[in-house]
């Protein structure tokens, strides 16, 4: 007889360890998902089209709120944890709760979850979300395409819409992504590739994903989401841990899981960063990995307009899920701020509307920042909204692309930027050699 499953998510790996571990296994009856982290992803279901031929109605997704309740009626005999970015006390919390329904608790796979290809893969991952993991991923394509290597990226998904549509999605162009209803957290991850003419590939079924890149590519390039581990099995796995957060990459899954078998360790953000902290990260690095290569990095902010930051009274705006469930209290526009001489960052707390509220209701101690939230087209306009009621000289956009292309901003706008940049040896041109 099947073994009932449920398998808690968050619209990502969740769906990648059934695809690569039980669709189509008569071993397992996935009775639901459930859904939490991100905003509206409840309340639909995994398509048929993807679930396979023993779930011809698909593969409820419910809040996981419910996760008790699902376990008891539907008689759930194993759980598996399938989402990033969380303590493992947290993980441990949800353990308790499976296991007092009747329960087993797993957490998801590794090895089995990664799908080999049949071109040279490389991995940029990270011990939480916000350690730098763009820049790295971009400083990697452009050392790769200096070597004459074409390169395809293969973003961890972001599946917030129609999943039967979300399939395999390809990015070249910014029209693509209009075609494909882009979120904000979307386009973020994938306008820096089209910016570089590059290609990236995203959605639901990664070993079709890979299939697709692998036809394009002589190397393909993971880029990581949250702290998750890769999809695809790496032949250089590159982890980026983040000084400012110093210890968390022994505390949060699966990011521990990066950091003690990455290939190479990027300790990040020198430049701003305690050295006390540095000095932590660099420790837990040889005693837990001592295999490691330790890369040490700067992340250098650069300003389009710094006048508007200087003396000024500033709204700061940063990557929405580096604030929320990533837990920061600094970012690229709050460095620009402090760097360019900035008066004051304004507290956008008193200008809320609409589901920003909800967002710092749930994460309360963002502080002084405004997370660009950008999950659905509600949150968008709430988020315009906050922008235009906030009582500021100018605003600051510390997010990876231009927000100011995406809201209409009623008052002055500058945008940081930021990069990767090694000090000393060894770095990533170096390590990339083989390539």
């Amino acid at each position: 007889m099947a073994t009932k499953v449920l398998i808690m998510g968050a619209a990502g790996k969740d769906f990648h360890v059934f695809n690569t571990c039980c669709r189509g296994n008569k071993d397992y009856e996935v009775v639901a998902f459930t859904a939490t982290q991100i905003p509206d992803i409840d309340n639909r279901a995994y398509p048929p089209v993807l679930a396979g031929d023993l779930y011809p109605n698909g593969i409820p997704i419910m809040s996981e709120r419910k996760l008790t309740e699902i376990i008891k009626t539907q008689g759930v005999q194993q759980v598996i944890f399938a989402y990033s970015d969380v303590s493992y006390d947290y993980v441990d919390r949800k353990r308790k709760l499976a296991e007092g329904a009747g329960a087993k608790f797993d957490v998801a796979p590794v090895d089995e979850a990664m799908i080999p290809s049949t071109k040279p893969v490389v991995a940029v991952c990270a011990v939480r979300t916000g350690c730098g993991k763009s820049q790295t991923t971009r400083k990697v394509l452009r050392i790769l395409r200096e070597k004459g290597r074409k390169v395809v990226a293969v973003r961890h998904p972001m599946p917030y819409g129609d999943l039967s549509e979300q399939i395999c999605q390809r990015f070249a162009s910014i029209a693509d992504m209009e075609q494909h209803k882009c979120t904000i957290e979307e386009m973020e991850e994938y306008e820096p590739y089209v910016e570089m003419g590059a290609v990236v590939f995203a959605g639901v079924d990664y070993e079709k994903i890979l299939r697709e890149a692998e036809k394009e590519a002589d190397v393909v390039l993971w880029d990581g989401g949250n702290n998750d581990i890769p999809f695809f099995k790496p032949n250089l796995f590159i982890t980026v841990a983040d000084p400012h957060r110093a210890g968390h990459e022994l505390l949060y899954y699966p990011g521990r899981v990066n950091f003690e078998r990455a290939d190479v360790i990027i300790i990040n953000k020198i430049d701003s960063a305690d050295k006390k902290n540095i000095d932590i990260v660099a420790a837990n690095a040889r005693e837990h990995n001592p295999k490691a290569k330790i890369i040490m990095a700067e992340s250098p902010v650069t300003v389009a307009r710094p006048e508007l930051i200087t003396g000024k009274r500033v709204l700061v705006i940063e990557d929405g899920p580096t604030l929320t469930h990533g837990e920061m209290k600094i970012g690229a526009g709050t460095i620009a701020a402090k760097q360019c001489g900035a008066a004051e960052l304004v507290d956008p707390r008193p200008f809320i509307v609409g589901k920003m509220k909800e967002t710092f209701a749930k994460y309360p101690d963002i502080g002084v920042l405004l997370p660009a939230m950008g999950y659905s087209r509600q949150q968008i306009r709430d988020l315009e909204a906050t922008v235009n009621a906030c009582e500021c000289d100018s605003v600051v956009i510390g997010t990876p692309i231009d927000l100011g292309r995406i809201i209409k901003i009623n008052k002055p706008h500058t945008r940081v930027t930021y990069e990767l940049a090694e000090v000393g040896s060894p770095n990533l041109k170096e390590l990339l050699a083989k390539f």
